[in-house]
């Protein structure tokens, strides 16, 4: 049961990153196009191009703050990177007695053994 509600966890939260995936490419793109307008603010020193540099810059701004629930669906990308690795570790997991092995231990074999050779 518990396998069965991660798993439908995992698809509302790859729903919101498909639903979201237009404005977090949007908002991604205004917040490099700020960075951008803000380091050409920075080096001009004409008055004229710092003043379009900061309407330009509002405008971008302003595109920036309408895509800003894109960060939903940004979160929702991080609880399925989670998920999956969550998901992932499980599948490596050997149980040995009352204790969880992970693939990589050398001594996986010998433990499986002397558990074995301890029930007879």
């Amino acid at each position: 049961m518990k396998q069965f509600l991660w798993f439908i966890a995992g698809l509302v939260a790859l729903s919101l990153v498909l639903a979201n995936l237009g404005p977090m490419i949007l908002l991604g793109v205004s917040v490099w196009l700020l960075y951008i307008i803000f380091k050409k603010f920075m080096k001009t020193d004409s008055t004229a191009k710092k003043v379009l540099w900061v309407i330009l810059g509002l405008i971008v701004l302003s595109i920036t703050v309408s895509n800003l629930y894109a960060l939903i669906g940004v979160a929702a990308a991080y609880v399925l990177y989670v998920l999956y690795k969550g998901w992932k570790s499980k599948k490596n997991d050997h149980v040995v007695g009352d204790s969880i092995q992970k693939d990589d231990d050398p001594f996986i074999n010998f433990e499986k053994q002397w558990a074995e050779l301890n029930k007879s």
